[in-house]
């Protein structure tokens, strides 16, 4: 496509560009040819070469690919991924200069810190922005009204700050004495509201403030799934990777499907149960895991029961335990469950036999648990996090926290943790050793319920009755906050869609307006 100044729909485009904000951030100067003509063809496959035209030298492309680049970031990062590619060939150059991605994510959150937590040698920074613009654009306003919800916090009442953790320590250091398998059972059988001051406690330092106010969010729709369960929700997991089928497991002994686009307010798919049952298990279901079309789900009745989506549900396999099962994920094929009994167990669905391997590595129960191909991160209510190399069978380190871990959620990239006092840790490997990123006060005053993080969104909940929104930045910034009237219990999110539960029996589902 030739471009030529005195057309009137290039002049319209070139003065729809140059009309946006100029930044008051400064750029590294990098070593570029001055012709972005040149720099971008040189970039481009050879089958994909374009040599810029006299008319589109003496245009907009004529300009410095700094000034350029500096232009474009003002535009929505949607644009420049995807639009500005068709307007020129050459324009494809403003998707590698890193450094104007890079100001425009600080420039989202308002110029506080907003690098991603580990910085990884590949880092896709358009994907990056494009996703956190969306976070921003969907949540950075103050939902609509709705009849569980009694307060939408003020925002100056919002934000993150980092706080020193003066007990991080690695291999060596001291454990604590005290047991504190009773407070934890007590944390699971008291309806997360724990009185006990071991367990909870106020956050002691005020979060930052966060500037950005709003009054409305046009871009998000909420509706309250019908009422099918009759004890609080534990668990929500979403199937399918489109946001589309949900699952839920509660206190009511059950695990139910969910078609969250079936009708206004989604529709009920099927409670799970074996045959001959009414109820999924034999007593309260406390986590689920999935992988391909398998639905696994841990209980209170010291059983894991796997279930066949595809086949409508069916009940395919039973994998009894001698405790409680606290936490499940799932990897590959290959199913870890983290038990009350101390125990990490491995199962292969593939087998007959399921059970791999059993390791022991923590003193009390096992709260919370995830895992890549090489390594196995859990956590425990004896305030240590353990780091398991899979390949050499071995424990590569062992954190020792202030106060212990109850949730855990991993995008590949970083494991964050959300504790039993209401602060969040950052995991993540970095020149080949694990590192524990100092805690962070996110303004969440009780134990954190239910953590899911992504690249560029992660979300909280916690028993002070508050689900929140944030950057996961190196410090994360929070970008909203509900107040609901009861506890809240677990949240999931996939593909923009975002379930919460609460004390009140019902799960909440948010997802972008069509």
């Amino acid at each position: 496509m030739e471009v030529n100044p005195n057309d009137s729909e290039t002049e319209s485009c070139q003065n729809s560009l140059l009309c946006c904000q100029p930044g008051n951030s400064t750029r590294q100067n990098a070593d570029r040819k001055d012709s972005p003509s040149v720099q971008a063809a040189e970039d481009l496959p050879f089958a994909d070469v374009v040599v810029a035209s006299p008319a589109e030298k003496a245009g907009l492309l004529s300009l410095p690919l700094e000034a350029l680049s500096h232009i474009a970031s003002y535009l929505p990062a949607h644009t420049v991924i995807h639009e500005l590619p068709k307007v020129s060939p050459l324009l494809k150059v403003l998707l590698d200069d890193t450094t104007a991605w890079q100001l425009r994510a600080q420039r989202l959150c308002a110029h506080q810190t907003c690098i991603p937590v580990l910085l990884k040698k590949k880092m896709d920074w358009p994907s990056f922005c494009l996703e956190m613009e969306r976070l921003v654009d969907t949540w950075a306003e103050k939902p609509q009204n709705s009849v569980s919800v009694t307060q939408s916090v003020p925002r100056e009442e919002q934000g993150a700050r980092l706080r020193e953790n003066p007990e991080g320590a690695e291999n060596g250091a001291r454990l604590p004495e005290e047991d504190l398998e009773a407070n934890v059972r007590r944390c699971h059988l008291e309806d997360l509201e724990v009185p006990n001051n071991a367990l909870l406690g106020e956050n002691e330092q005020t979060p930052h403030q966060v500037s950005k106010v709003s009054t409305e969010t046009p871009a998000l729709e909420h509706f309250m799934l019908p009422s099918g369960h009759i004890a609080q929700v534990n668990s929500i997991l979403f199937l399918g990777g489109e946001g589309a089928i949900c699952a839920t497991a509660s206190r009511d002994w059950s695990v139910k499907l969910w078609d969250l686009n079936s009708g206004p307010n989604g529709a009920l798919l099927c409670s799970l149960a074996s045959t001959g049952e009414t109820n999924s298990h034999r007593g309260w279901v406390s986590c689920l895991a999935s992988t391909g079309s398998l639905l696994a789900s841990g209980s209170y009745d010291l059983s894991i029961k796997i279930w066949d989506i595809q086949a409508g549900g069916t009940h395919t396999c039973l994998i009894r335990n001698s405790a409680p099962i606290f936490s499940l994920f799932s990897q590959s094929n290959v199913l870890l469950a983290g038990t009350f009994d101390k125990k990490i167990n491995m199962y292969d669905l593939r087998d007959a036999a399921p059970l791999i391997k059993t390791v022991r590595h923590h003193k009390n129960a096992v709260t919370c648990i995830v895992a890549d191909d090489n390594h196995i991160i859990s956590g425990s209510t004896d305030r240590t996090v353990v780091i398991y190399d899979r390949r050499a069978e071995k424990i590569l380190k062992r954190i020792v926290l202030k106060h212990y871990p109850m949730r855990m959620s991993y995008d590949d990239c970083v494991v964050w943790a959300g504790d039993c006092k209401g602060f969040l840790h950052a995991f993540y490997m970095n020149v080949e050793e694990w590192e524990n990123q100092t805690q962070f006060n996110v303004g969440h005053k009780s134990v954190i319920t239910g953590i899911h993080c992504s690249q560029s969104s992660l979300y909280t909940c916690s028993s002070d009755c508050t689900f929140k929104v944030h950057i996961p930045s190196a410090s994360p910034v929070t970008l909203c906050t509900w107040k609901y009237t009861s506890p809240v219990s677990a949240v999931c999110a996939e593909a923009g869609v975002v379930a919460v539960a609460t004390g009140e029996v019902s799960v909440k589902i948010w997802r972008p307006r069509k």
